[in-house]
């Protein structure tokens, strides 16, 4: 048996293996909001001119994905029409 073997459940070693068991449910919601706001300040906003150069790149790529879609949709209509052809009415 196994020392770190406690209770059936091996015990994980981190630096919340020990906080985690001993709080609440509150206080597992603080320490969620903690990390989150601490998460956040790591986030670093893009200059202007690298948020004018990314919405370029999504804006081409959208027209491409666009075009791509429409010259489908033509050549299937298209081909579905020589297939099937025309009803006569």
């Amino acid at each position: 048996m196994d020392q770190d073997d406690v209770g059936g459940e091996l015990a994980t070693a981190g630096p919340y293996a020990l906080r985690d068991k001993k709080l609440g449910f509150f206080g597992r919601i603080a320490l969620f909001m903690r990390q989150v706001v601490s998460e956040l300040r790591k986030v670093v906003t893009p200059t202007r001119k690298e948020l004018i150069k990314f919405t370029l790149v999504v804006l081409v790529f959208v027209v491409i994905v666009m075009a791509l879609v429409y010259g489908f949709d033509s050549l299937f209509g298209y081909v579905t029409h020589i297939v099937f052809g025309v009803p006569d009415s």
